[in-house]
């Protein structure tokens, strides 16, 4: 999208629509296509909340300026998917944010990532290895990104100061969770970047926390898993990684350390494996030559991947269906019977090619066998209802 730039008034409402009540950054694509920008979408969700018997709550204007003007006071950047500055590893993930905030350097966006990972209860070992890693990998020219948590995020962003590190936060860029590392966030917006897709005052909570992560190896080349217990959070982002088509690393340990089995289970399941630095940047240094820097596709294996499904929901950023009754909405009435009734014929269609089983919108609009933009327009209609769910990758299922 060369030359693409919001000017002040179309990023307010950018904006509004995206802190508007239960828009996510898949509704807002979708909204934004098919109204023909921002402001259509706003002035249209009135009517369809409506249109289901509900009263949508639209972020007000000046709700919207105080925000905006509070982040200029800040000097943070408020970056708008699709423009020079917004970080291209990131835009390419499926739930991209369509604004992100950013505090410090802006440029440091833009040069190849690595994300470090692991426990919060990190072991001395873990420490001592995430510093090293994080140290040679900015003398190699690697930025390094991780969430600021205690434990190997702290030890990873203290040991990249000088080369470059990026801390993805899961509340407001005013809202530093752990408190403790205030001090460490400021030194990394003197020399790197703070960054966050949520409101100012945003106290975080626990599903903010798995958002921020897919935000982490969103911006990131490859992860690499440190040290994590079996059900950790770093897991969560080596899965976000994979289905983003990132490169997932895995430092393994002894089989007797519970922060270990994360790693060795990773790597059993195709992580590669992380023993030193040169491990990471021998495997992706020809990414790099090659321009290939996303991958294609999820290496780790399939089953581990779709068991942890079933907590997708965490995910699901169109929350409408939730609070929304099921009365259809009429969007448009482009294809009509002679009679005046719109036709049902392609929406029944869709519905029964959308099955409990996930299925891409691409091979939607290739069995029905309609054009894009109307199986667009009425899986929008079906999602509004609450008939189908989108998965991470856009693919959808049926609900009812």
């Amino acid at each position: 999208m060369a030359g693409f730039a919001l000017d002040d008034r179309q990023r307010l409402d950018w904006l509004r629509l995206i802190r508007s009540e239960s828009i996510g950054p898949r509704t807002f694509r979708t909204l934004v296509n098919r109204f023909g920008g921002a402001a259509g979408a706003l002035e249209a969700l009135p009517e369809l909340g409506r249109q289901a018997g509900r009263t949508l709550r639209l972020c007000p204007l000046a709700e919207a300026e105080r925000e905006f003007e509070a982040l200029r006071r800040r000097s943070a950047h408020l970056i708008a998917l699709g423009e020079a500055a917004y970080p291209v590893p990131l835009q390419a993930i499926d739930s991209a944010p369509p604004l992100i905030a950013i505090e410090g350097d802006p440029a440091v966006l833009n040069r190849p990532c690595v994300a470090l990972v692991g426990s919060r209860n990190a072991s001395a070992a873990g420490l001592k290895f995430t510093a090293t890693l994080a140290r040679e990998l900015g003398e190699a020219g690697f930025v390094v990104v991780s969430g600021l948590a205690r434990g190997i995020d702290t030890a990873a962003h203290q040991a990249s100061l000088e080369s470059g590190t990026i801390a993805v936060l899961a509340g407001g860029l005013d809202e530093v969770y752990p408190p403790q590392n205030i001090p460490l966030l400021e030194r990394i917006r003197g020399r790197g970047a703070a960054l966050s897709e949520m409101p100012l005052g945003w106290t975080p909570r626990g599903r903010d926390f798995p958002r921020r992560n897919r935000l982490v190896s969103g911006l990131a080349l490859g992860t690499v898993v440190v040290e994590a217990a079996r059900k950790s959070g770093s897991l969560i982002t080596a899965r976000f990684a994979n289905e983003q088509g990132r490169q997932v690393f895995a430092v393994p340990g002894s089989p007797l350390d519970p922060r270990a089995e994360g790693g060795n289970h990773l790597i059993r399941e195709g992580a590669t494996l992380c023993a030193e630095t040169a491990h990471v940047v021998d495997a992706l240094t020809p990414m790099l030559r090659q321009g290939d820097l996303f991958g294609s596709a999820p290496i780790l294996a399939r089953e581990e991947v779709g068991a942890e499904r079933q907590k997708e929901a965490l995910w699901e950023e169109l929350d409408l269906p939730d609070i929304l009754p099921a009365p259809k909405l009429e969007l448009e009435r482009e294809s009509q019977l002679q009679d005046g009734l719109v036709e049902e014929a392609p929406r029944r269609r869709l519905l029964e090619l959308i099955g409990a089983t996930p299925v891409a919108m691409d091979d939607l609009v290739r069995a029905s066998g309609r054009p894009v933009r109307e199986v667009s327009q009425i899986l929008l209609e079906l999602e509004l209802e609450g008939v189908v769910q989108r998965h991470a990758g856009g693919a959808l299922s049926r609900l009812a």
